[in-house]
């Protein structure tokens, strides 16, 4: 077979980057706009401590991640990878949101083969565990992380990732551009 082992980030990812904005603004009396969102620190982005932020986050999480949409195309995308290849969510969300991220997945009729909840940001022996051929990100020091041990990363563009990039990550815009990367990646191991 010639399945790849596509490892796929959820908030951001898949989901639109700043569907946390609007909770957090009504929250902390803020007025952020997208384009202020520079760093993935929300708390940095907000104005306040990291603290403050957390509370905010445990009193919200399960609505915010239960309400979030799917970026354009990525339940088409991932639908049509996972008749060819081995799609495995992999995200640092807390343990606890293991239940709700299956519903979330099956209510919007994502297939995959796997999710891995990890509770941590730090994503590399995950990687290695799934045998992984590539990572589809939007955290800039995550893609950093797996790219620096040897997994090839597609940074998925946000205001908050815009940063130098090494030659194990490649930008993309959109699901469409992560499919035709895909294709060429499968083509190429085909050939070998």
């Amino acid at each position: 077979m010639n399945n790849l082992n596509i490892c796929i980030d959820i908030d951001g990812t898949i989901t639109n980057a700043y569907d946390w904005l609007d909770y957090a603004n009504e929250y902390f009396n803020k007025n952020i706009t997208e384009d202020q969102v520079t760093e993935y620190e929300i708390h940095q982005v907000m104005g306040i401590e990291r603290h403050e932020y957390e509370d905010f986050y445990n009193k919200n999480k399960f609505k915010i991640h239960s309400e979030q949409k799917l970026r354009d195309d990525a339940k088409l995308i991932i639908t049509v990878l996972y008749q060819m290849h081995n799609i495995h969510f992999v995200t640092a969300r807390d343990l606890e949101l293991e239940t709700l991220t299956h519903l979330f997945l099956r209510k919007n009729e994502i297939p995959y083969d796997n999710l891995f909840v990890l509770g941590s940001h730090y994503k590399v022996d995950k990687a290695k565990e799934l045998n992984c051929n590539i990572f589809i990100e939007d955290s800039y020091d995550n893609a950093i992380q797996l790219s620096n041990s040897g997994y090839k990363v597609l940074l998925i563009d946000t205001n908050y990732n815009r940063k130098p990039l090494n030659n194990n990550i490649v930008r993309v815009n959109n699901w469409k551009e992560i499919f035709l990367i895909i294709n060429e990646l499968s083509s190429q191991t085909k050939a070998v």
